[in-house]
């Protein structure tokens, strides 16, 4: 049986988006500057994100593919900072991972384009802001994944790139049924060398203030192996207008571009394992691995290091 694509936007988006499977585009590509830039610090972005850059590290040598809607006609309305906008779904999560990592090349696959997702130079970076759903009780390993689908799961697999994937807005654990049935694409990244599942708290946190997790995410659940791949960071739809783990995602995938432009030596696996490994409790409330998984992503203590194994 084939698994069907749906945009993780909190629930009452995410039942009409599966409009994206129809369009056959493969959307556009966007190149940054591989130099850094003077971006402009955003209300929305965490504190840590303007140290980065303050230090020189901006994405630049990294590429981010955004695997998403770049065709169809739905659009959501938003604002990052600069203005009111109606865009697409993919529009929206390219641009705010642009707008972390500014100096990141960054490219595009449209979700309507089932075809193997390429990579590009340097550390690669994939962000899933999408779940490829069936219905509970099927068997990963016999599924019909598309090209597109398993070239994700195999970069994950061989860590050939950091796969950050958005954990889901059922509030339900990762691999659990929600309202659109069973994440399969979350079942088949388990365990992989270099998945980050991405929750989403409603702000970002700090331990003068922590954060609590946005009531629409999912969960790590009970299994270890899924809490050592799941970390969490700040959505604050209240500034931006755009909610869901979706927006989690680009958030990660422009910290993983931000790490890999300090450790330029590094791999993907690497990567993706420290900000894992660096993800801090202390700014979450009543912080739970079944939860939160590892905590929340932390910029600030990635960098740290003078390198990493």
């Amino acid at each position: 049986m084939n698994t069907r694509p749906v945009l993780l936007l909190p629930l009452l988006l995410a039942l009409s988006a599966g409009l994206a499977q129809a369009g056959k585009s493969t959307g556009g590509t966007t190149i940054s500057p591989t130099s850094p830039t003077t971006p402009t610090m955003q209300d929305w972005m965490h504190t840590d994100v303007g140290s980065a850059w303050s230090q020189g590290y901006q994405g630049q040598g990294v590429t981010v593919k955004v695997v998403d809607d770049f065709s169809s006609g739905t659009r959501y309305s938003g604002n990052l900072g600069d203005g009111s906008a109606s865009k697409r779904h993919g529009e929206w999560t390219l641009k705010e991972a642009s707008m972390i990592a500014p100096s990141a090349s960054f490219q595009t696959h449209d979700l309507g384009n089932t075809s193997s997702v390429s990579l590009g130079r340097g550390l690669n970076v994939l962000n899933a802001s999408y779940g490829s759903y069936g219905p509970a009780g099927l068997n990963t390993s016999t599924l019909a994944f598309t090209p597109r689908d398993n070239s994700l799961i195999s970069y994950a697999k061989s860590g050939s790139a950091v796969v950050a994937k958005a954990a889901g807005n059922d509030g339900v654990a990762i691999g659990s049924a929600g309202a659109a049935g069973v994440d399969y694409l979350n079942l088949a990244l388990r365990g992989t060398a270099s998945t980050i599942y991405v929750g989403a708290l409603s702000s970002n946190g700090s331990t003068a203030a922590p954060a609590s997790l946005a009531s629409y995410s999912n969960t790590a659940g009970t299994d270890t192996v899924v809490q050592n791949q799941f970390v969490v960071v700040g959505v604050e739809g209240s500034k931006t207008g755009l909610n869901g783990t979706s927006f989690a995602a680009p958030v990660v995938s422009g910290y993983a571009a931000i790490v890999g432009s300090k450790f330029t030596s590094a791999t993907a696996t690497q990567i993706s394992n420290q900000l894992l490994n660096t993800a801090r409790q202390d700014t979450i409330t009543n912080y739970s691995a079944a939860l939160h998984g590892k905590g929340e992503a932390s910029l600030s203590r990635a960098l740290a290091p003078v390198a990493i194994k």
